[in-house]
């Protein structure tokens, strides 16, 4: 029989009666004590041959019909079987770690300060790429919430958008970040072990596209009648192919590592794949790009600097700018191509030039193989001098439209 009225619990609230309990049946239970702000439901039962106590809700938020209606359910539940107290706790527990639960997100940040930093030289570049491709897709979930759907779901949505290269990368990182993960028993299983290449971007084949010298005529021709092409973007194209350097070298340069009166250039051992610093002659071709480029970023300590504020706050070019404005062209020519195979079109004209293979080989900044490699230290600096030159004559009669026909000489004598 119910003991309680709204009337009587207002006149008690009224008259700051305070109380540890008062039954109004089936379990159900107000309770005003000192330290409450306002009265609270609880519902009491025995469970096991133990006295269990629960809260279900403050008076004023929780009815008293609809508090008889609550302890009415919790007491059917409690003949069934169920410690609803128990049960109670467990979801708040979970729901109180599933809100303070590490997001992948945080997690990718978390391996970048610890596994990256310091210890991998293209650090700014793999932060972009986790930004850009692994955190919209993964970031806001919990670490244990991400499934392998969600993993197949990023790499489709990569392949989808023309990039499998970037789809094979970004699955290899994912996979490091879980298994960090499960060292430090954040997680127990790494939801990205069962995929492998075939279901990412496929196995990477060795690409063998060399740019001819009419295709190198169409691709000056292209640069300039472009719209929209700038005179930047043609500069920078066409010192890649006279130095024959990668890309992320070229992109990241500063001023001060050209010394254009010497016809030098000195890249420094931290961004070379070698990990060696190597002084890299420059043409005269060369040394005027580079006073027109230096032109145009007068204020820059950087050869390429940003050219718009960019999320990651990156001081240089970014490394898809030059693939963004590259695609412009691809229409005017009869193959694409990629900015990697400039250095296999430099090496394979410098073989044409009759370039030995070991100076072409240095001049591509390679590591030389075998025995020579240990014993030879010669920089050949002389000799790529004369290599790139006869090589930056034959792009600029490329860039002008014209043959240039110089007899390949046999052989450069070396010291």
């Amino acid at each position: 029989m119910a003991n309680l009225s709204d009337s009587q619990i207002k006149s008690w609230i009224k008259n700051n009666d305070r109380f540890e309990g008062k039954a109004d049946g089936n379990g159900l239970y107000l309770s005003y004590r000192k330290d409450f702000i306002t009265p609270r439901w609880n519902f009491r039962y025995r469970f096991a041959g133990k006295q269990r106590i629960m809260t279900i809700g403050l008076y004023g938020q929780l009815s008293l019909a609809e508090a008889r209606k609550k302890a009415k359910e919790l007491r059917a539940s409690v003949t069934l079987g169920y410690d609803v107290a128990s049960e109670k706790q467990e979801r708040k527990t979970q729901a109180l770690a599933k809100m303070n639960a590490m997001t992948f997100g945080q997690l990718t940040e978390v391996y970048f300060e610890k596994m990256i930093v310091g210890k991998w030289k293209n650090a700014l570049d793999l932060k972009v790429r986790i930004d850009k491709d692994i955190k919209p897709h993964l970031g806001d979930l919990a670490v244990e919430d991400v499934k392998p759907v969600h993993i197949d779901k990023m790499l489709h949505t990569i392949i989808e958008r023309g990039s499998p290269t970037i789809a094979n990368d970004i699955l290899k990182w994912t996979k490091r970040v879980f298994d960090y993960a499960i060292k430090r028993h954040i997680v127990q299983y790494n939801p990205a072990s069962a995929f492998s290449v075939s279901d990412a971007g496929g196995k990477s084949v060795a690409r063998e596209r060399v740019l001819a010298k009419s295709e190198l005529i169409a691709l000056f021709s292209a640069m300039r009648d472009t719209e929209g092409f700038t005179q930047t973007n043609l500069l920078t194209v066409k010192l890649l192919l006279l130095l024959a350097v990668r890309k992320s070298e070229l992109i990241k340069a500063k001023r001060e590592e050209f010394d254009l009166d010497a016809g030098l250039w000195y890249l420094p051992a931290d961004r070379t794949k070698t990990n060696a610093a190597i002084t890299i002659p420059l043409s005269l071709h060369a040394v005027d790009t580079l006073h027109a480029l230096m032109a145009l970023s007068v204020n820059s300590e950087w050869l390429l600097p940003a050219r718009k504020v960019q999320q990651h706050k990156i001081p240089h070019i970014h490394e898809n700018t030059l693939n963004m404005a590259l695609a412009k062209i691809m229409p005017f020519m009869n193959e694409s191509f990629y900015v990697h195979d400039f250095r296999r079109t430099a090496r394979s004209h410098l073989a044409a030039l009759g370039i030995e293979s070991h100076i072409a080989e240095r001049c591509l900044n390679h590591k030389l193989k075998g025995i020579e490699g240990v014993y030879n230290h010669h920089d050949y600096l002389d000799e790529r001098r004369l290599a790139l030159d006869l090589w930056a004559g034959l792009l600029t009669a490329c860039e002008h439209g014209k043959d240039w026909n110089v007899t390949p000489i046999r052989k450069i004598r070396t010291r």
